[in-house]
């Protein structure tokens, strides 16, 4: 009878409690999702070829597109659940819709928009919740990034290179629109800019309660908004 409780303990662990939740947005990960690799056979030995399909444009001044193969934005935050503990729970999604602007070595124009209604987790229960209660998605399902002062790269980046460098610019999420800052870091791979970051979002500042059940007891106070964009030519 003992084994029999802890083997479906076990299961229901396993099958609707554990957590398969991602590692946070790294620019290494997202430049080795940029470029694919397969495996070419030359002779006795086997050689990994990078490849890529984006054109290569001479500079990066003019307009860019987000391509949402390779992009999403999403949510971290701890969780607390009932008999299993500390858990971190991480929604994304793919469904963007981005532009970007260069100039020499500023990033003149960024604009963001999010189907937030679109947010999928290693739980559907919990992504049902967020319909109506915490992000409220079904009332609020889009979140926007708008730059409003020009990012300095500080000189254009060479392919293959990384930079950081500092957006400023409104966020509205939860219909509440508020000034912030993100740091990102970024690197041009064979023709397409890819970039990575993530802002800590205070729940009280965007008016976003936090949602409890049965299963959940309690959720932090603040979170992580977290971003990896890749930008091919316009």
């Amino acid at each position: 009878v003992v084994a029999g409780v802890v083997v479906l303990a076990g299961a229901i662990w396993y099958f609707f409690l554990r957590s398969d939740a991602p590692p946070p947005a790294t620019i290494e990960d997202a430049v080795a999702s940029v470029t694919s690799t397969t495996v070419a056979d030359s002779g006795s030995e086997a050689t990994a070829v990078p490849e890529t399909t984006t054109p290569a444009r001479e500079g990066l001044d003019g307009g860019w597109v987000v391509d949402t193969a390779l992009s999403f934005v999403g949510y971290r935050i701890d969780e607390e659940l009932a008999s299993i503990g500390a858990v971190t729970a991480v929604g994304r999604t793919s469904e963007v819709e981005a532009t970007l602007e260069f100039s020499g070595s500023q990033v003149t124009s960024l604009a963001v928009t999010v189907d937030m209604a679109t947010l999928e987790s290693d739980q559907s229960r919990r992504d049902g919740a967020m319909r109506s209660r915490g992000l409220e998605t079904d009332s609020f399902p889009e979140a926007t990034f708008v730059l409003t002062t020009p990012a300095d790269l500080g000189a254009v980046p060479a392919d293959g290179e990384t930079f950081t460098a500092t957006a400023a610019g409104d966020l509205t999420l939860h219909g509440v629109t508020k000034s912030v800052t993100i740091e990102l870091d970024g690197s041009l791979v064979e023709g397409t800019v890819v970039v990575v970051g993530a802002i800590e979002i205070a729940l009280v500042d965007y008016d976003i309660e936090k949602p409890t059940g049965f299963s959940v007891l309690s959720i932090g106070d603040t979170g992580l908004l977290e971003v990896q964009l890749a930008f091919v030519p316009a």
